[in-house]
């Protein structure tokens, strides 16, 4: 960057230099065209200028010290290969103020790597406090309900966590599921035999797989019954033995289908629900079956229960604002 530095008021400004090891990693870090030190400088109301191995912060103190921060993760992040784009640089932003997640969230050199999934094609980090708790929540609990708005990534970590137990064989199989409801329309009979007709429901669920395993290998997997993509009705009379079983928008159950699908829990298992519960599609008056099991097991021994709020949506910023406009601040 070619911008003279601004010079540094009195009172609660300061000015931090930083210096890096591995000056040839920075670009990196920075992005094209500095488009991340630009997205830092706009979102902590700092400003920043690089030269060689040196970076140079000025702005209220607060903020000088959260750009350190998260100038540091990233390089490191960076320097154990992984890759940086602009939704892990808002993530980064975002956890930066939650202090006491140090310890879960920065990437310390040498130190112990945080929570992170390792499927075939890439490894997955936490994009939110939350989503860390979830990642740990993945390799803690039997059975685990995840709740929250759209774009808080509970079913593409759950398939990526899902992925990873299959190809490591603690687990045999890996059964993906969601009810074939309708979002507020009605589309009318679907040509083909019945997975052609089914299909289009799943489609979410095989796009979580794909970005996690190379397209050969799921079809193999699938073919072979290693993977299973099925609506919820498919679910009933089985017994899911050392399986990890994904619900997805179990918002649209209904209470008899929601206590049907967690009864089919076998031995060795591993059960997700996810689902939004400010989101159904089922018909007016119809409780949801979501809704129904939370209010039941919450706090029961072996289940845990994992919410998301707005602040956790990693799809683009204004999902998240979206998500405020039609729900409130408190959803």
């Amino acid at each position: 960057m070619s911008r003279k530095p601004q010079p540094a008021a009195l009172g609660d400004k300061s000015r931090i230099e930083v210096t890096f090891d591995k000056p040839q990693l920075l670009g990196r870090v920075f992005g094209e065209y500095d488009q991340n030190l630009v997205a830092l400088e706009n979102r902590l109301g700092t400003y920043i200028l690089a030269r060689g191995n040196r970076v140079q912060i000025e702005g209220e103190a607060s903020a000088t010290a959260r750009t350190r921060d998260v100038l540091n993760d990233l390089y490191n992040r960076v320097v154990k290969g992984e890759d940086v784009d602009m939704g892990l640089v808002d993530a980064v932003i975002a956890m930066s103020s939650e202090p006491t997640l140090d310890g879960i969230i920065r990437h310390e050199p040498g130190g112990a790597p945080g929570p992170m999934i390792r499927t075939r094609k890439k490894t997955i980090v936490p994009r939110s406090a939350t989503q860390a708790r979830y990642i740990e929540a993945l390799n803690r609990n039997d059975i685990i309900f995840a709740l929250g708005p759209a774009g808080t990534g509970k079913t593409y970590l759950a398939v990526a966590q899902a992925v990873s137990q299959l190809i490591t064989g603690s687990v045999d199989r890996l059964i993906l599921s969601r009810p074939a409801v309708e979002a507020g329309e009605k589309i009318g009979f679907l040509p083909g035999d019945m997975k052609e007709k089914v299909d289009p429901y799943l489609r979410p669920l095989y796009d979580a797989l794909y970005d996690c395993l190379p397209a050969e290998q799921v079809e193999r997997r699938i073919a072979s019954g290693e993977i299973e993509i099925a609506p919820i009705a498919f679910m009933r009379g089985r017994t899911l033995a050392e399986s990890f079983i994904i619900l997805d928008e179990a918002q649209n159950t209904t209470p008899a289908q929601m206590k049907m699908f967690l009864t089919r829990f076998g031995q060795n298992s591993r059960m997700v629900v996810c689902g939004d519960p400010n989101q159904t599609d089922l018909p007016k008056g119809q409780d949801s079956g979501l809704n129904d099991a939370v209010g039941r097991l919450d706090g029961v021994e072996g289940i845990e229960m994992v919410r998301f709020g707005i602040g956790d949506v990693v799809r683009h910023p204004v999902v998240g604002r979206i998500v405020q406009a039609y729900e409130g601040p408190d959803a």
